[in-house]
């Protein structure tokens, strides 16, 4: 968290705002994952082109390069005139002629990288292993049933490592098996073809259903409006162990996978 709908609600929210602007300060806090990669001062005077995003990361194309963002677990963006100095969990601005785009990361599990392209490591490097995305065309039952043939992990371990398909993360993961009717606890091997069918639609459906709330927010996730998400009011077994499934009344279950909480439905979804 956040996952592939938070991190594109957050470039949709202040992509074109900030497409454009001239920077005019670089500001460092705690160090995060990884280093800047690049003098702060040289960044200052360049144009910040139209942001785009691989994955979970975005990329922030400049004159000279590129910054490459990553939330990390905790983080969110901000952009525009800031209300307050930066606080203690504020750890990167970057100043333009049109606002502060602001990470704000309490768990400093995020990043933002320089990078001469996405082409060029570092870039290339941390984008090499991720999948699909999960609207390209490229994304098919096919594909799916292909690259999960030899897993013996669950398929909701596999759908969540991010080199068969991008985005999935624990929420989402948990809501497309529960829309495609699949036990999360099933051996990946074991998901044949009709099945794999079912899941990249429901895997498309869940994702597009999130984005157009908005995202999830269950403890800090805002967009760069500062505005929550709201898919996990309507989430169908997602956080809602014990309680009737929407579907069929039996309670929703909670089992640990991976150091991760797994919801699902024991009548509705099958091995």
């Amino acid at each position: 968290m956040p996952e592939l709908p938070e991190v594109e609600v957050t470039r949709q929210s202040f992509a074109g705002r900030i497409l454009g602007a001239t920077v005019e300060s670089v500001r460092l806090g705690k160090p995060l994952r990884w280093p800047l990669g690049c003098e702060p001062g040289s960044l200052v005077g360049q144009t910040v082109g139209e942001v785009s995003r691989r994955g979970k990361y975005l990329w922030l194309p400049l004159d000279q390069g590129g910054l490459l963002l990553h939330l990390g677990m905790s983080g969110s963006l901000s952009f525009g005139v800031p209300a307050d100095a930066p606080g203690v969990h504020d750890h990167f601005d970057l100043g333009t002629d049109r606002g502060v785009l602001r990470l704000h990361d309490p768990r400093r599990f995020g990043a933002v990288v320089w990078s001469p392209s996405l082409l060029a490591d570092p870039a290339r490097k941390l984008l090499s292993t991720l999948g699909v995305e999960p609207f390209d065309p490229a994304f098919t039952a096919a594909h799916l049933h292909a690259r999960l043939q030899g897993r013996r992990v669950p398929v909701k371990q596999a759908l969540l490592a991010g080199d068969i398909v991008v985005g999935v993360g624990n929420i989402y993961a948990s809501e497309a098996l529960f829309r495609a009717g699949i036990d999360p606890r099933t051996p990946a091997g074991r998901v044949g073809p009709g099945r794999c069918e079912r899941l990249v639609v429901a895997v498309r459906s869940t994702l597009q259903r999130a984005l157009q709330a908005g995202g999830s927010t269950l403890r800090d996730f805002r967009d760069a409006h500062g505005h929550n998400g709201a898919f996990q009011l309507e989430a169908q077994v997602y956080d809602r162990e014990g309680q009737p499934c929407r579907v069929c009344a039996t309670p929703v279950r909670r089992i640990q996978q991976g150091q991760r909480s797994t919801f699902f439905c024991p009548h509705c979804q099958k091995r």
